[in-house]
């Protein structure tokens, strides 16, 4: 299990915590993620904090090429990109020049060949929260008792609920009869991409963000997500999730990465927030000013001409530097000229400015429609009865394996569990259901004992 700790950027009040697994079913771990760091509070305005999740598909090597290129490339071009004129626009591109790598690659070399990769991407700005997404991993919004998903799932489950007229917010994309490991969307398979824009979010005093592969979201549920990562630490609430879905036969890579926000990202708009272009206009705003950019210049050259032609004839005396003032003055009347005719010239040639689309920060208008889906996380009997069930189904497994002083060990957690549950004090069950995840989680990597039963132990 890989783990990089809490980090609180300069300027700012945010954590995050990131946590990764490779499963208990496959050999190598194609799930990727990485998180920028705003490193002050200019950096926050002009970039924000970036985080972005990926799982890769591929024979062999194929999906770890993937996504690994997708987690150090994103970054790269959306800092190239200037993302402070226009966040949404530099996320896209940044997608969208990413995933031409990912074909060039899978087209070029045999060994890569129909390689591709889920991309979860997430901006926290002080204008509020940025996705950009493709795929089936997901990312979430905590917030008090609600867990909301942010993100759509491009998969052959969510299309068919979606084509079947279900309310994806209320029932989910929950077809049984459905495979829900098709996804209709990714990066690498085609040339061109088109990611999902959501947001901006507005950001409130200790809102929670997930962002996670589907090894996590197909073996735990939304509330049970909520659960753990609002009562634990940031640390422990990934060590939770990620060895919850080791007690429920994790056969897939498992990767988070879980996000605080505190008092310095609260959203306050101004009242002047900049539009956001979410097009490229291919330089056409830049054509437009450079006309006047030469009017400018020629008004700036004009004045000084004849401020020196005046110093010529009336203020200096001496006659070199009368000759040198007459100098100045002739010139600066051709640069003027000349920058009459560059205007008219600019003029002439100037296309006529095509409207883009535009979004404009705290003016209600968001892009996409999130949040798709949305539960009520609060702490319930009948929510612990079920990770207790999850608890037994690894104390026997433990006990199958002849580990008898961790069978015991998990034993004690999960009467801890049952009686805090039964007094009410769900903050203790927690606490208890995390010691028992974690006994049998360190256990496992300590000792890699036989693969799970098929059908798990949900």
């Amino acid at each position: 299990m890989s783990s990089r700790g809490i980090s609180v950027g300069l300027g700012n009040t945010l954590q995050y915590h990131v946590r990764s697994h490779v499963g208990r079913r496959r050999s190598n771990n194609q799930d990727a993620a990485v998180a920028v760091p705003a490193k002050s509070s200019t950096a926050f305005k002009k970039h924000g904090w970036l985080f972005i999740i990926a799982d890769g598909m591929g024979a062999h090597a194929g999906g770890e090429e993937a996504s690994r290129i997708a987690v150090t490339r994103i970054p790269e071009i959306y800092s190239d990109l200037k993302p402070e004129s226009s966040p949404p626009l530099a996320l896209s591109l940044s997608l969208s020049q990413a995933n031409k790598e990912i074909h060039s690659k899978g087209e070029n070399d045999p060994g890569y060949k129909g390689m591709g990769t889920t991309c979860s991407a997430m901006v926290v700005l002080p204008q509020g929260v940025i996705l950009g997404h493709v795929g089936d991993s997901r990312i979430y919004r905590i917030r008090e008792n609600k867990i909301e998903q942010l993100s759509r799932d491009h998969s052959l489950a969510w299309e068919v609920a979606a084509a079947s007229g279900q309310n994806e917010l209320k029932e989910g994309a929950n077809l049984p009869s459905v495979p829900k490991n098709i996804i209709t969307r990714s990066m690498g398979p085609h040339d061109d991409l088109d990611p999902d824009l959501e947001g901006p979010f507005p950001i409130e005093p200790n809102d929670l963000f997930v962002l996670c592969s589907d090894g996590l979201s197909g073996t735990v549920r939304d509330e049970e997500i909520a659960i753990f990562a609002s009562e634990l630490s940031l640390k422990d609430a990934t060590a939770a999730l990620v060895g919850l879905a080791l007690v429920r036969g994790a056969p897939d890579n498992t990767t988070m990465i879980l996000v605080k926000a505190g008092p310095q990202e609260v959203t306050q708009y101004s009242k002047r927030e900049t539009p956001w272009p979410l097009e490229d206009d291919g330089g056409n705003r830049a054509n437009h000013r450079r006309p006047w950019i030469f009017l400018g210049m020629a008004a700036i050259s004009f004045f000084l001409g004849m401020a020196s032609f005046s110093a010529s004839k009336s203020f200096v005396k001496d006659e070199f530097l009368q000759r040198i003032f007459f100098a100045a003055s002739i010139i600066m009347a051709g640069l003027s000229l000349g920058s009459v005719f560059g205007s008219f010239f600019s003029f002439t040639l100037i296309k006529p400015r095509r409207k883009i689309k535009m979004i404009t920060p705290g003016r209600g208008t968001f892009l996409g429609r999130s949040p798709y889906r949305h539960y009520d996380s609060t702490p319930s009997e009948k929510l612990f009865n079920s990770l207790i069930r999850s608890l037994h189904h690894a104390q026997a497994e433990l006990a199958e394996n002849n580990l008898t002083e961790e069978s015991q060990k998990l034993t004690e957690s999960i009467q801890n569990a049952k009686h805090a549950v039964q007094s009410g004090n769900f903050s203790l069950a927690t606490q208890a259901v995390f010691n028992g995840i974690r006994t049998f989680s360190d256990t496992f990597n300590a000792t890699r004992f036989k693969k799970p039963d098929p059908n798990g132990s949900a």
